[in-house]
Order: structure tokens, then sequence, then C-alpha cells
């Protein structure tokens, strides 16, 4: 993938991501891509909806699978901009995902990288190519702006 491609991706999922924001949301990110189309699209929305489940990435895995009609995304790649936590990271395993692209690390709740590393576990029966700190400083800039504002 090229790196003008790469940035393009990274962008869409910013953009959610500062939408989120506004919203008064943690400000996250993500998308499903298949075959270079964007095909699921969240933002984080856990407060709005009164739903611990509503990650970025779970509402973009969810809209992806409806437009294929299908529980599996193989061959679709992630784009995220934190690294996903538990409960997203089995949620990727699951739905099959080929790739995952996130940028800023977690070390709190991630568990991709950090926590229970989830696809190191020689249990799980699918992991994906991992591709992290794509866009890093930007969301994690975003991530301190919002929680400074809070403070």
């Amino acid at each position: 993938m090229s790196l003008t491609k790469a940035r393009e991706m990274m962008n869409e999922a910013l953009n959610l991501a500062r939408y989120a924001a506004v919203q008064g949301e943690v400000p996250v990110g993500a998308i499903v891509v298949k075959d270079g189309i964007i095909i699921g699209r969240g933002a984080n929305r856990p407060m709005e909806s009164h739903d611990p489940t509503a990650h970025a990435e779970i509402i973009a895995i969810r809209e992806a699978a409806a437009y294929l009609g299908n529980d599996r995304l193989t061959g679709c790649d992630l784009w995220v901009t934190l690294e996903p936590c538990a409960m997203c990271a089995g949620a990727i395993a699951h739905a099959r995902i080929a790739r995952l692209y996130y940028g800023a690390d977690d070390a709190k709740g991630g568990a991709v990288a950090h926590g229970p590393r989830l696809f190191e576990q020689t249990t799980l029966h699918h992991k994906p190519e991992i591709y992290a700190g794509i866009a890093a400083d930007e969301s994690a800039a975003l991530l301190k702006k919002f929680f400074a504002e809070r403070r």
C-alpha cells in the first residue's frame, strides 16, 4: 500500500475521531475497507447510545458486516486511531479481519501491544496482520487534547 493511500485511510478514521470528540465521546474513529472501498465507519459513542460496546471498531465492523451480508470480513482491513481494547480485538478476530492498522498505543486499555496482547494467545483462531503507529502522533494529540479539556 502506498504511503498516500495509507494516509488517506487514516485521515478518514481521524475525521471520525474528531466527530466523536465534538459529541463529547472519547475521540476514536475506525473504518473497515475492502478492495480499497470503505464499507464501514465508526466513531466512539458509548455515552450517546448508552451502550458500553459502542466503540468505533465495533460500530465499523457491524456496518461492514451488514454491507457484505456476512459475519466474516475476510479480506477486509480495519483502520483505527487507537490500539484496540480486548473487546474490540476479540471482535476483530471473530470477524476474521485480514489487516489491522492503528495509530496511538494505549498502554492502559490496549490489548494488541499492551495488556493481554490478545493476538499472541495460542488459543485464538485468527490473527490479523498488524501495523501500528500510523499517524500515532496525531491520534495521541486528539486524545490528550480531549482529556485535558475535561480536567
